[in-house]
């Protein structure tokens, strides 16, 4: 069966199919930095202790996740609340996640969602 064929990367370098060169990892690494430098730590998101209670109860109720069916670890907002109090706790934009789907999936859609918009 065919691969594909190496590929050219904007510096110059070769780069197999699938893989990336090493100046765009670290270009993605110093992105991923300066929106982290801007980004407010979670207690100021509204991740607090009360979150970690109510997080716990809703597991607890929805012990899978409701894109695969494996053991859920992450409540995730369906709707993202961008500091919005009232959607943050609004239990109907609650889903029950295993930590895979919520990392890749669903990041991977609201991306998509934010670039159409």
């Amino acid at each position: 069966m065919p691969s594909k064929p190496p590929r050219l990367c904007a510096c110059g370098k070769r780069v197999p199919a699938g893989a990336k060169c090493p100046c765009m990892v670290k270009s993605d690494r110093e992105r991923k930095a300066r929106f982290d430098r801007t980004r407010p730590n979670s207690s100021r998101r509204g991740y607090s202790g009360t979150w970690d209670k109510a997080k716990a109860e809703f597991l607890a109720k929805h012990p899978f996740c409701r894109r695969c069916g494996q053991p859920a670890d992450t409540v995730d907002h369906i709707r993202p609340h961008k500091g919005d109090p009232a959607l943050f706790w609004d239990r109907t934009n609650w889903q029950a996640l295993c930590a895979r789907d919520h990392n890749s999936a669903k990041q991977r859609e609201e991306r998509r969602f934010i670039e159409r918009y």
